[in-house]
Formats: C-alpha cells, sequence, structure tokens
C-alpha cells in the first residue's frame, strides 16, 4: 500500500487529507509540525509527502530541507495558502517537486500526488 505523510499543524486539513486520501487507498501518516514530519519521514519512509509550509516547531522549508537530507529522492508536495504563494520559490529550489493551494480540492491533491508518484519523474529526479 502507498503510503503518504501528511504534516499540517491544522488538525481539520490533516483530517480532511486523511479522510480523502484513505478513501483512494493511501495508507495516511499524520504529523502536526516540521519536526514531527521529519521523525514520521525516518521512522515511516512514506512514498510520497504533502507538507504545510507554515509550522510551528520548524516550517515546512526547514522540514522539506531535513527530509532531503535523510532522502535526497524524497517525493514532497507543499501545502500553501494564498498568502504564502512567494514562499514556493524557496520551497521549489529546496525540492520540493509540487505545491497545492489551500483551501483544497481533491482533484488538485490527487494531480499533486500522481505527479509525486510518477515512476519516470521520480527516476530522474
Amino acid at each position: 500500500m502507498t503510503k503518504i505523510l501528511v504534516a499540517d499543524d491544522a488538525a481539520f486539513v490533516r483530517l480532511w487529507c486523511t479522510h480523502m486520501l484513505s478513501r483512494q487507498g493511501f495508507e495516511v501518516i499524520e504529523a502536526s509540525d516540521g519536526r514531527d514530519a521529519i521523525a514520521k519521514f525516518r521512522d515511516h519512509r512514506p512514498d510520497a509527502v504533502l507538507l504545510d509550509v507554515a509550522m510551528p516547531e520548524l516550517d515546512g522549508i526547514g522540514a522539506l530541507r531535513e527530509i532531503r537530507l535523510i532522502d535526497p529522492k524524497a517525493r514532497v508536495a507543499m501545502l500553501t495558502g494564498l498568502g504564502q504563494r512567494h514562499i514556493l520559490l524557496e520551497a521549489l529550489n529546496a525540492g520540493a517537486r509540487d505545491f497545492v493551494v489551500k483551501p483544497f480540492k481533491p482533484e488538485r491533491v490527487m494531480s499533486a500526488l500522481n505527479k509525486l508518484l510518477d515512476t519516470d519523474e521520480a527516476t530522474s529526479a
């Protein structure tokens, strides 16, 4: 079963993602902040990560950098609010492969995951 790590400090976002992704057949692992995301990534080695930009303890950019140190081929998409688009270039430069703007639409989340999980792209990264 494909494992997805969803890291967001908002419980309702994690719940929404977990519900939607579970219905699509994914195993979902949740993290509530950047440090928790790094620990869960290390412990579970998910196939893809949905990582919020703004989180306590350690923000998404910092967590992304740490995750990429653990696994340089980690497949990560950033979750961002409309007012955080300026941070996305930094996230893409740090190794994020896509981003999803809140409020989420299920088809956009699935599109980002499909991009992350595409084996052809994964082997060329």
